[in-house]
């Protein structure tokens, strides 16, 4: 499994975390301060607030997301092969889980608001989004 970023103001740092770590747990649990809290509120790296973004590659792709995710609930992945940054730039605590199965099922841990990862997409066929 790989690991959970923060999506830190400019992108200049980030910090690393292990998976296990953040089950159900937001920048809050993490101990990130207000400021980097607030990142997610507004837009950032090009994903509109209150968004999930996947981007073609490993990288921020110059502000510029591939895929863009507004409601709750599960969304199908079609076409996405190998490693992908996926950020959740949600608000009110939302989170989103990459899931192997179709339909929201086989999930992985829980990912808060403003926290992205560089997750090989191969084999994750959908992603759910939980108020």
């Amino acid at each position: 499994m790989g690991k959970f970023r923060m999506a830190l103001a400019g992108g200049t740092a980030a910090v690393a975390l292990g998976a296990g770590l953040l089950a159900g747990a937001g920048p809050a649990a993490a101990g990130a301060s207000g400021a980097d809290r607030a990142q997610a509120a507004g837009a950032s790296y090009g994903c509109p607030s209150g968004a999930v973004c996947i981007y073609p590659g490993p990288s921020w792709n110059n502000n510029k997301p591939s895929h863009t995710y507004w409601s709750a609930g599960v969304h199908k992945l079609y076409n996405q092969y190998g490693k992908h940054r996926v950020f959740n730039n949600q608000t009110g605590g939302w989170t989103v889980q990459m899931c192997t199965g179709s339909n929201g099922t086989g999930c992985g841990d829980k990912m808060g608001p403003g926290w992205y990862i560089d997750q090989d997409l191969t084999p994750i066929n959908s992603i759910y989004i939980k108020p």
